[in-house]
């Protein structure tokens, strides 16, 4: 033990081999004869009451009758690096719960430690993860880091079964190589036994999920289309409102745009005062709004004809109203109106709020650790934090 200013520094604990138990090769783990040493090494192990503990060990080569002279098998260290198992998965465990940067700090270590130890835990994750019973995935794009780049979004694959929901593949981009991709990881066999599809109305996720899992249900996510509404809502609002202040009357639409976007049971009080004080006027805003919530009684149908019907209904009302917006809502319904209907068929069997809710955690987890530089860093967190990956097996869990 190493002390300085009256208190420990550090903690360093000398290993030596048993002499009457060979050692054995790193690659079969078999025993061998030792060859020689090498020069002493040291490996920063888990802190003892917060004094950061090194081991140090002189390892052996042995001679293997297969592998020829290596080095032997040391239990407590993983390839050259200079961290213990038991440390690496310390730290990854700890770095899911704070940043990065802060778990570093907290532990008395660096970043790069803490980044390749959460990079080892994923790796071994990866490679003992068994993809069983996926029956339903949903597929996502997520934008991350500055500007609207194509490598600045993901493509995310997430199984939302009701008993396992969890990120299966991230990759780069929003292609339709990127999402060919995934569906080749993820595997002929789990892609052959899916039932349910969700996703978006982006064009390339439609026809990959047509030529690759055409045998499945594929349902369009509810909240992107109550998106597309919102969206279509609030641009006939800025373009009334910008008509009605060349004609002096712009506070006919002040502070009114949270209370359009919000549904209309959840508008109280004064919003809800001025909200009406909207509907009784002949404004384009008013019919607009008047559509938007029309439609969320779609989603209350349990009969497919009826659900069918309304949307016809909706969508030859929403051409007449002579709001190009809406007019262009009507049109993209129309033209995916059997995936749209496909919701009613999945009804009781997936969740295809699980993709936003998902969705959120990622951005949690970029906000906590204030945006990641890198591609790789990105892919590592987010596998960490959401993959629900198999842990290496550890006498303490320390988390």
């Amino acid at each position: 033990m190493e002390c300085g200013e009256g208190k420990a520094a550090y903690i360093e604990i000398t290993l030596a081999a048993h002499r009457g138990i060979p050692g054995r090769c790193s690659q079969c783990r078999q025993p061998a004869p030792s060859y020689d040493r090498m020069p002493e090494r040291s490996w920063l192990h888990v802190p003892l009451w917060g004094i950061p503990t090194w081991f140090r060990y002189a390892p052996r080569r042995v001679r293997c009758g297969e592998h020829g002279v290596v080095v032997e098998h040391i239990p407590w260290n993983e390839g050259k690096r200079p961290i213990t198992c038991a440390m690496m998965g310390f730290l990854a465990r700890w770095g899911r719960r704070l940043s990065w940067r802060e778990t570093a700090h907290v532990f008395q270590t660096s970043w790069e430690a803490v980044y390749r130890s959460v990079e080892w835990f994923v790796q071994w994750g990866l490679a003992q993860r068994v993809l069983q019973g996926v029956e339903a995935i949903g597929i996502d794009e997520i934008h991350w880091g500055r500007g609207k780049k194509a490598d600045h979004f993901l493509t995310v694959i997430y199984q939302i079964d009701a008993g396992c929901r969890r990120l299966l593949w991230v990759g780069k981009r929003r292609t339709q190589a990127t999402l060919r991709q995934g569906l080749q990881v993820l595997g002929p066999e789990v892609v052959g036994g899916l039932r349910f599809v969700c996703s978006d109305m982006w064009k390339p996720y439609l026809q990959v999920v047509a030529r690759q899992v055409g045998h499945a249900c594929h349902v369009l996510d509810r909240f992107h289309i109550a998106n597309h509404l919102n969206q279509a809502v609030d641009q006939v609002r800025r373009a009334e409102s910008s008509r009605l202040r060349d004609a002096g009357q712009a506070e006919r639409l002040k502070h009114t745009r949270w209370a359009l976007l919000r549904r209309g049971s959840r508008v109280r009080g004064r919003a809800r005062q001025k909200l009406n004080a909207l509907l009784t006027s002949k404004l384009a805003t008013a019919r607009a709004w008047e559509l938007k919530e029309t439609f969320a009684h779609f989603w209350t149908y349990k009969s497919l004809t009826w659900a069918q019907a309304f949307l016809d209904y909706w969508c030859s009302r929403a051409l007449r109203s002579r709001l190009e917006p809406m007019n262009r809502v009507a049109r993209t319904l129309r033209r995916h109106e059997p995936l749209i209907l496909n919701w009613f068929r999945a009804k009781g069997e997936i969740s295809s709020g699980t993709v936003e809710g998902l969705n959120n955690k990622i951005r949690v987890v970029t906000r906590r650790s204030y945006g990641f530089r890198t591609y790789k860093a990105m892919e590592i967190a987010l596998y960490h934090t959401l993959g629900k990956l198999p842990e290496p097996e550890s006498t303490h869990r320390f988390c």
